[in-house]
This record gives C-alpha cells, structure tokens and sequence, in this order.
C-alpha cells in the first residue's frame, strides 16, 4: 500500500501530459472530483491536481518531439543523477538529463529497454503527492511490457525492488513490486507481460495509475459520461478489489480501483 512516506524505489510523483490541459482538467474534475490549479505564469503551462485541498498529481503540456498523451509514474530516488547513470547501464534511455525544478526537486525522465516511460524524482521543497492511498489519489502504478523477463531485470538494476510472482490464470504470470527493504504491506504496484493479442492489436509498454475511488461502478458512469473510453469494465479481483481501466479524452490510460482492503 502506498502512502506519503516516501522511500527509494516508491512512486512520489505523477502527472499527465496532455496537447489540451484545459480539456484535461475539465476531464479528471468531472470524473475524479479533482480540482486544477494552476503553477503560474512561471511553470510554462503546469499545474496540480488537488483533492481535498492535497495534491495528487500533477499536469502539463506535452513538452517532448513525438510525446504522446500519457501519465508518467515518478520514482523517489535520493539522487536523480546517479538513477540517471544507472539507467544507462542497464540498457535504459535517459529522455530528459536530470535537471533541478525550481526549488521543488530535481527531475529525470527515462524510457526503460522495452519502451515505457517512467521518471525520477529527488525531493527538494516538495516531497511528493500530499495524499495517496485514499480516494481521488494514487493507488497503485502498473507496467504493461512487451518483455517481463527483460522489465524485471532492468528495473532490479535501477531501483533493487523486491519482487514476488503471483499466477492470475495458466498463461498469466503477475510480479508484484515493493521497494527494497519493506514487507508485502508496502506493495506499490505490478509488471505483467502483454499477451501478444494485444501486441498484435499495437498495444505497446507502458506505465498506469490506478486511482482509488468509493464506488467502482459510479466511477466508470462519471468517466465514461465524460468521455472516457472503458478498455476494461468494472470487474472484481479476488483479494485485490473492483477495478476498471479507460483512456481518457486525449489518449492517456489510467484505472481505478476501490480495493478490499485498506485504502478502499
């Protein structure tokens, strides 16, 4: 389970890069209730999203050549230059070189060797998400890749998480990530290999949130009443919770998720 006490390797940050932000605000405060503030003029065009006056992530326009609309899953690290050179090394590439944000922190941007985004974050003045764990906030992140064997190799390189494989069906295998040194109560997301159906169908690796929310179901009404796309209609995970997977109006993919244990 996440929560806002942040150690390497935990998801600390996250935000959607969009070719229309006003669109995608309007999008996540009618289907997550979030509230959009803007950074300021200074911020080229960023802003957070805020739940229960905390913020729970954050939203920007699409800045790189070729980016498409997405959310990008930061990892805490103690030292994004050092990730950076670490990712190297075991094959990623860096996309945007480890920079200071403000006084906020410093940020890096990667793609790991399958071809998922993901990023870094080193906290400065900010520390991450204020709120997690908790409905309209993060719960849980996820990689879909094209490769699992080469995933988790590259990403016990980067981040050292401690892994545990758990069968979900007789051709599916599911690694549950945690960071190194917690228990299972500190799991904070999973890595599963895309069947080829969807390869063939242009699926390609990417990370995902799931969010939490209070009623699975009224929460594919309000996403889908918004414009959402539902790629997986709310159905029920054994000892997990009831989930349900979209893209949203401009092309991102994320889930919810009103988990059966703490934080649903």
């Amino acid at each position: 389970m996440l929560t806002t006490m942040y150690v390497p390797g935990a998801p600390d940050w996250l935000d959607l890069g969009s070719p229309d932000t006003d669109a995608s605000a309007a999008f996540y405060s009618a289907a997550l209730g979030w509230e959009y503030r803007s950074a300021g003029p200074e911020a080229g065009g960023y802003g957070f999203f805020r739940q229960d006056g905390k913020t729970v992530a954050g939203l920007g326009p699409l800045t790189e050549e070729g980016a498409r609309p997405s959310w990008t899953v930061y990892f805490h690290t103690p030292d994004a230059d050092a990730t950076a050179k670490a990712v190297e090394q075991a094959g990623g590439r860096v996309r945007v070189a480890p920079s200071d944000v403000f006084t906020y922190g410093r940020m890096a941007a990667f793609t790991d060797p399958t071809g998922a985004d993901f990023a870094v974050w080193q906290p400065g003045d900010t520390g991450g998400m204020e709120a997690v764990a908790v409905p309209g906030s993060l719960s849980w992140v996820e990689l879909y890749t094209t490769d699992a064997a080469a995933a988790k190799a590259f990403y016990d390189s980067v981040f050292s998480w401690q892994t545990r494989d758990v069968q979900m069906g007789p051709e599916l295998t599911y690694t549950v990530l945690r960071p190194l040194g917690t228990g299972e109560e500190s799991d904070h997301g999973g890595l599963m290999q895309l069947p080829q159906e969807n390869i063939d169908a242009g699926s390609t690796p990417e990370w995902h949130p799931y969010f939490e929310v209070a009623d699975c179901d009224a929460a594919v009404a309000r996403a889908a009443g918004a414009g959402a796309v539902v790629v997986i209609p709310a159905m029920d995970v054994p000892g997990i919770g009831r989930i349900a997977m979209f893209i949203d109006p401009v092309g991102a993919v994320f889930a919810v998720i009103k988990s059966a244990g703490p934080g649903g």
